[in-house]
């Protein structure tokens, strides 16, 4: 099997920094009732699944859940609880899932759309992780300020009325402030007044907000990363009336190892471009192949999350005893490893066209191939050729089977998603991470095989890779593995394919030029060419 270097940048020796005074994590937990935001996302439901295995003592678990259209909070939780991601849990632990308490409600709804019942019902909690967010960075001002500005302020004005609370986690982003290219684990000024800005989205109608959005916003790229880097002002402004911490996540993708290694739920970062790839649908990206793309696993955040909550619930208590230690105001921990372990975009790519070899997806429409471009046109030239034309043909022979068309839609999907991720594939960051790093060195040695995350360092990324594409056949397309064999075959069907319409190809766009436009006689009389004058001097009239 192949393998790419990918050597850190110096590995991190295991230190101690830990307080033995302090209670283990699970023991802090234990009794504990625990209130999460965004519990249906990718994050959250990596962080439920972890607190009920590795702190099975604790008391409950609250999560916010809002009805769809088509499926009540029952039904939606009753969904989550048969993902593969529980089955640790079902089989070893099933009597944790009953701790699990939905909460009808939704962030985006003042006082979180919570009935008094449930609010008397959670007053005993006292530690809340606020994950929910909206990540597409399509959606309006209105709709993004709603919920990732004024949910924030939500979720914190629902925290001063609880008598015990020690810790109030609130997950960002690395990316909200993108106009500056070192990333300090600090607070920056703000682009905006939050409170102006939640009137606004309140107040204003829906069209003068599109309008006014652009001019607005300023140079950042998206509401999602505007409105993000809003409400860490809001965290900062409450920082001296509460628990707080500051987490920001990079680009969080498959699970490493923990509880299943490649767990994922969506097609998010260089997991989207390996299936993209794998498929034969993605041949071409306009990006730099030199560009570091700054990913973590999704399990290596959710144990810095317990494990800074846990620091910091742990000195909130000891600050109220006898003898108090100074607490930090407001912790922020940048979760990201590029400056410790980095992969670029030409690596992911490359690495997947190998690893496509040993474990192609089913039914895969073409070869994998193409690759990166730094030339818009060349790229624009590029998606014409190998996805808008092949896919209209696709669909085409589609509806003459009496079949779906869908190939064109899809292409038209991605290439929207790229050219909203462009401002991110073009820039690189420099995000500085002592406080994450330094988080795992106080975690003490009972706890280290359950929440130590800083071995990520030393973990082989092409067996992580093949550890995504395994998920993302797993998880996301619901592949069998037994299938393996018969995708291979497959596979080989269409190199073999791909090498044929190649040959026919340049064999035409040969005959065209040198045949039919008579390029080939063209070069044949330039090299036969001899001058008409006699240009040899007669040396003997001198």
């Amino acid at each position: 099997m192949h393998t790419f270097s990918n050597h850190p940048i110096g590995l991190l020796p295991i230190e101690e920094n830990y307080d033995p005074a302090k209670p283990s994590i699970s023991k802090f937990y234990a009794g504990r009732d625990i209130f999460i935001t965004g519990g249906t996302g990718f994050m959250g439901k990596v962080l439920i699944e972890k607190l009920l295995r590795s702190c099975q003592d604790v008391n409950r678990i609250f999560v916010l859940l809002r009805g769809k259209k088509d499926k009540s909070v029952a039904e939606r939780f009753k969904e989550m609880l048969q993902l593969p991601l529980f089955d640790v849990l079902h089989k070893q632990y099933p009597e944790t899932l009953a701790k699990i308490i939905p909460v009808a409600g939704d962030v985006s709804f003042l006082e979180l759309g919570l009935s008094k019942e449930d609010v008397a019902l959670m007053s005993n909690v006292s530690v809340i992780f606020h994950v929910a967010a909206s990540v597409r960075f399509d959606d309006t001002l209105r709709d993004a300020v709603l919920l990732n500005t004024r949910g924030t302020r939500e979720v914190i004005q629902f925290g001063r009325s609880l008598k015990n609370l020690c810790v109030l986690l609130h997950v960002s982003t690395t990316y909200s402030n993108p106009d500056r290219y070192v990333i300090e684990e600090k607070i920056y000024p703000p682009y905006a007044d939050w409170r102006e800005t939640i009137k606004l989205a309140e107040q204003v109608d829906e069209e003068t907000l599109e309008i006014f959005t652009p001019k607005y916003m300023g140079f950042l790229p998206n509401t999602y990363v505007f409105t993000k880097s809003l409400a860490e002002q809001i965290v900062d402004e409450y920082k001296d009336e509460l628990p707080l911490i500051l987490f920001r996540p990079s680009i969080v993708i498959s699970s490493m190892r923990d509880p299943i290694p490649g767990w994922m739920d969506n097609f998010n970062g260089p997991v989207g471009l390996l299936v993209g790839c794998g498929i034969g649908i993605c041949r071409t990206m306009y990006c730099d192949p030199d560009n570091i793309a700054d990913f973590t696993p999704v399990d290596v955040c959710i144990k810095a999350m317990i494990v800074a909550a846990w620091k910091k619930g742990t000195a909130v208590i000891q600050s109220n005893q006898t003898n108090p230690e100074p607490v930090e105001p407001l912790p922020v921990y940048n979760c990201c490893i590029s400056n410790l372990r980095n992969s670029t975009m030409g690596q992911i790519v490359e690495m997947g066209k190998v690893l496509s070899d040993d474990m192609p997806l089913d039914n895969c429409l073409w070869a994998p191939g193409g690759g990166l471009t730094q030339i818009w046109i060349y790229n624009f030239v590029r998606v014409m050729l190998f996805h808008i034309l092949p896919a209209i043909l696709i669909d085409v022979l589609l509806r003459m089977t009496g079949q779906r068309p869908f190939l064109a839609k899809l292409q038209r999907k991605i290439y929207i998603a790229n050219m909203a991720l462009e401002y991110f594939i073009l820039n690189n960051w420099d995000f500085r991470n002592h406080n994450f790093i330094r988080l795992a060195s106080e975690i003490k040695p009972e706890d280290i095989k359950e929440f130590y995350y800083r071995d990520f360092i030393e973990f082989d990324i092409t067996l992580y890779f093949r550890n995504c594409i395994l998920g993302a056949r797993r998880y996301l397309l619901k592949q069998k593995d037994e299938n393996l064999p018969r995708a291979l075959k497959h596979l080989q069907r269409m190199k073999v394919a791909d090498k044929v319409c190649k040959l026919i190809a340049y064999s035409g766009i040969s005959y065209l030029i040198f045949i039919k436009l008579d390029l080939l006689g063209l070069l044949l009389h330039l090299a036969s060419y001899r001058t008409m004058y006699n240009l040899e001097m007669d040396c003997s009239a001198f």
